[in-house]
């Protein structure tokens, strides 16, 4: 390992949070542009769950699941704002683990980085599995777990080419998923004027009718909420990426700009067509609500055709975990708090090992899914249930530190800049306390589950974290860091 790599240096809630002092992520590859850092936000915010979960939600709230996603969406926005403004005052392959620690310590990166690290493993075998089951449907004399095994080896392969590789790769597999999100818009929008041939235009009928807009009331909302919020998961991917594009800050910038309104567009706008044009309590809809709309609209094929376009969203959802699953603990390692192995780096400027690291948890826990889907994966999976609201928290934390930090030492550094500060930032907080309090006392029972085996893991994590840092005070370990660490003007911090 050359010497670049072995330098590590610790952050302490005194230091820059804008500082690059200490960072290995000049030893990334830059070749992300700012095209790409769109899409990888866009592409990680439409995945499977839209496809195949919003059924669910209508199912749950009738008609009313419109006001969930808005809610759920305003919420994915207001997290990105605030990952925008940190994001593009301090670029980092950590990202948000960067900024707790910025803002807390380094228990809060170290807990924050292993906690998005655990999920995003785990997350990638379920969509590993889940195409996997596509393509034996398509070819069913191939065994199952021999398409999970050829998809981990292709996308770990593709990973540890180049960040090029990664982003154009990415770029095309998101780009199938908005283009088949754009045409669906344009053509249930056709459909619901009545512009389609044999399509009479619905008016309000299916909003109003089988009991009402509201027909299992707020509890439906609610409910409703729990099951849609989680599928925004990875939108912010992108801002772990932003330390590897050629214009870090400006491209960050640009990023969380454009895909706010596209977000909202895009999960309201193609939710807002369904109920429109299909009954809500149809089986179509709990079954597969985008194939039941196109096929009322007359489109040939539909099975087939959104069974591509899972399969593509999966691969690409699994693509950009590993990505983000890599990098988080390659930024893990290089601020100590990881193994140090992890920091080797190609000439081309990826982490190999930590690729490498992330992928074989991920071909893990695929044997798992095939060998103990109940026994063993059921309870991982579970395991990760309400981990991004813990993560989402730590964001929202983090920026309520961090903005004051910067207003006073460095206010050139905010290019962007979080709405109504603090306001919006302390209603965010509230709104994620107020869903984990709905898991807590809500209907159902798995969401209970979930947070009970969340927390466990969040427990055990931040234990070792608190235990390590610690043991570094105990060692003079912070106080060499703090002695290293930068200020905004980039002089000396003093202690």
């Amino acid at each position: 390992m050359s010497s670049r790599n072995t330098s590590v240096k610790a952050h302490t809630p005194g230091a820059d949070p804008g500082s690059s002092a200490g960072s290995g992520d000049e030893h990334l590859g830059h070749g992300l542009k700012p095209r790409h850092l769109t899409m990888l936000a866009l592409g990680g915010a439409i995945g499977a769950g839209l496809f195949v979960g919003t059924g669910q939600g209508i199912r749950t709230a009738g008609p009313a699941i419109l006001i969930s996603y808005a809610l759920a969406s305003l919420l994915v926005v207001m997290i990105m704002r605030m990952l925008g403004e940190m994001s593009a005052a301090s670029p980092r392959s950590g990202s948000f683990s960067v900024y707790a620690e910025r803002a807390f310590g380094r228990w809060a990166g170290f807990t924050v980085g292993w906690l998005y690290w655990w999920m995003l493993t785990i997350v990638l075998a379920v969509e590993s599995a889940g195409a996997a089951t596509i393509a034996h449907g398509w070819w069913p004399d191939v065994p199952q777990w021999a398409f999970a095994l050829a998809i981990m080896v292709f996308f770990t392969g593709a990973n540890l080419l180049s960040v090029k590789v990664f982003g154009e790769s990415e770029f095309w597999f998101a780009g199938v998923k908005i283009f088949a999100i754009v045409a669906f818009l344009v053509l249930g929008t056709l459909a619901i004027f009545g512009w389609l041939p044999d399509n009479d235009a619905p008016g309000l009928a299916n909003l109003t009718g089988q009991g009402g807009f509201l027909p299992n009331g707020w509890t439906g909302v609610v409910t409703g909420l729990l099951a849609v919020v989680f599928a925004f998961g990875g939108v912010e991917v992108a801002t772990i990426a932003a330390a590897e594009s050629d214009n870090p800050a400006q491209s960050v910038a640009r990023a969380v700009r454009t895909i706010v309104w596209r977000i909202l567009l895009f999960y309201i706008g193609s939710v807002l067509v369904i109920v429109t044009l299909l009954p809500w309590d149809s089986d179509a809809v709990g079954s597969g609500p985008y194939a039941a709309v196109l096929d009322r609209i007359g489109i040939p094929g539909t099975a087939v055709l959104m069974d591509i376009i899972v399969f593509v969203a999966l691969l690409s959802a699994l693509n950009t975990m590993l990505y983000g699953a890599s990098r988080m603990v390659y930024s893990l390692a290089e601020r100590g708090e990881g193994p140090r192995a992890l920091l080797a780096v190609s000439p081309g400027g990826v982490p190999r090992k930590a690729v490498l690291a992330s992928s074989a948890f991920g071909f893990v826990a695929v044997l798992l899914n095939v060998w103990w889907p109940e026994q063993v994966f059921k309870h991982m999976l579970n395991s990760v249930g309400a981990m991004l609201l813990f993560v989402w928290f730590a964001v929202a934390a983090s920026q309520l530190v961090l903005r004051k930090r910067y207003e006073r030492e460095a206010p050139e550094k905010l290019v962007v800049r979080m709405w109504l500060y603090p306001y919006l930032t302390w209603a965010s907080l509230a709104a994620m306390i107020a869903v984990l309090l709905l898991m807590i006392f809500g209907e159902s029972d798995d969401a209970r589950t979930q947070l009970a085996s969340s927390t466990a893991v969040v427990v055990v994590i931040l234990a070792i974290g608190l235990i390590r840092e610690r043991r570094g005070r105990r060692g003079g370990h912070d106080g060499r860091a703090r002695g290293a660490a930068n200020s905004v003007g980039g002089g000396p911090h003093g202690e």
